[in-house]
């Protein structure tokens, strides 16, 4: 076990566990940003640069602080680590300036994408962004490419984050795209004309945490925040069938993997249960999906907040008149 000290908070984690791990068992603000990283995908981390760190203190017995910022994803604890996250100035100056180069060819298309309200770059960009940008060339732009009946590739607003390559890598079958070129040429594609086709291909959506990769029976159909997400599963013979539908009324609009607080998922699914079964008798529901109040998913309010009423005991009626009315 090894202890580390993150934004002045201790905590005692396994030996082998990341700083990035460690800050998400404590919670809060402490833990970095991440695009790149994905908890269930092997060897994801360390490309974005998002969640760079101080450490102020490499362990007890070597108190000395590592000379450069470091990855937060794939830099290991040591006994006595300090790190320093948002209490730095040095790693928020850097973390908006990787911000920055994200966007320099990152399209102003928010209000047309279909990742709006889901976007975890939106979200990076409101917290360590700026209003404005300096970058005066010409952005890169690429036609966009059907990679099959279901999804659709948008490369103009891809970061390079690789998570769809090792989803593709870990969990089906086999890979029919990667990263091609170097540098400002590097692209996701699949070198010859090709189709993502396999049972679990449609994982590559859910994992990917901007627009690039999109779900084509989902595309323009609604705005994920007046959908009502919840909870369903069903008996699925190649997944665990645990899903979440995003319903308007009683139409199933689209079907995703259920995700947690990271926006990682749970448990990958397979792509009958994705785009083949869009209707309520499909599925067992269980009940609306929580939604954290900060997420513009929750402005439809559809899941009722709970009201803590006090109990008032059997008191004469003189003396409740003088009781706060609620």
């Amino acid at each position: 076990m090894a202890k580390v000290t993150i934004d002045g908070i201790e905590i005692e984690v396994e030996d082998g566990t990341t700083i990035l791990q460690a800050a998400r068992k404590i919670g809060g603000s402490v833990v970095p940003p991440a695009m790149c990283y994905y908890g269930p995908l092997k060897g994801s981390g360390g490309k974005c640069r998002v969640c760079l760190v101080k450490v102020t203190q490499g362990s007890a017995k070597d108190t000395r602080p590592m000379p450069k910022l470091v990855a937060s994803c794939i830099t290991q604890v040591q006994d006595g680590m300090v790190v320093e996250n948002t209490t730095n100035e040095e790693v928020l100056n850097a973390r908006k300036g990787i911000v920055e180069m994200l966007l320099i060819n990152h399209p102003l298309d928010c209000p047309i994408c279909d990742q709006a309200g889901e976007c975890s770059l939106q979200d990076l960009s409101y917290e360590h962004g700026v209003s404005a940008t300096r970058y005066e060339e010409e952005r890169r732009s690429f036609n966009k490419v059907d990679l099959g009946p279901y999804i659709q590739l948008h490369m103009t607003r891809c970061i390079l984050c690789y998570r769809c390559v090792y989803t593709a890598d870990q969990i089906t079958p086999e890979r029919v795209h990667g990263v091609l070129g170097r540098g400002d040429a590097a692209e996701i594609g699949t070198y010859i004309e090709n189709v993502i086709d396999n049972d679990f291909s449609g994982n590559v959506i859910d994992v990917c945490p901007v627009g690039a990769l999109t779900d084509k029976t989902w595309r323009f159909k609604n705005r994920v925040w007046f959908t009502k997400p919840m909870d369903a599963h069903r008996d699925c013979p190649t997944c665990s069938g645990k899903v979440t539908l995003w319903a308007r009324g009683e139409e199933v609009l689209r079907v995703t993997a259920r995700k947690d607080q990271y926006n990682e998922v749970e448990e990958f699914i397979c792509n009958t249960c994705r785009f083949d079964k869009k209707e309520m008798n499909d599925w067992t529901i269980e009940g609306p999906r929580h939604i954290d109040r900060q997420s513009v998913i929750s402005a439809n309010h559809y899941e009722l907040p709970v009201i803590n009423v006090p109990i008032v005991p059997n008191l004469p009626t003189s003396t409740k008149k003088n009781l706060p009315q609620h």
